[in-house]
């Protein structure tokens, strides 16, 4: 059972409207552009930071947008870019669930090999 000690379960959660027929879903990858965006003020900045063009993070956060039904960022031009109420309330959402189902993936991967 030692070389299972070194492993790790991973959790991948997405939140997705079932009304939406498009296949976009809120998943890691958003919400690592909307913590850039809260983080940086600047849908661009965060997506350079994610060595990611912009215009690939535009259309990532339209088709979620479009999908979920829902503005995750204000934009200001040139100003740069603010998540909105229900984008930080989705984020926040997003990184508590993520972090508990991480955590108790974890536990349990221990706790099943003992």
């Amino acid at each position: 059972m030692s070389e299972l000690a070194n492993l790790k379960p991973t959790i991948r959660l997405s939140i997705m409207n079932p009304d939406s027929e498009s296949g976009s879903l809120f998943g890691r990858g958003i919400a690592n552009l909307c913590l850039g965006v809260r983080e940086t003020g600047s849908l661009n900045a965060s997506a350079k930071g994610m060595g990611m063009a912009y215009s690939k993070a535009w259309r990532i956060v339209k088709d979620t947008e479009a999908a979920l039904g829902i503005q995750l960022l204000d934009r200001d031009g040139a100003h740069g870019s603010t998540l909105t109420e229900a984008g930080n309330k989705l984020l926040d959402a997003y990184v508590a669930i993520d972090a508990k189902l991480q955590e108790d993936a974890e536990k349990e991967f221990a706790r099943i090999l003992g």
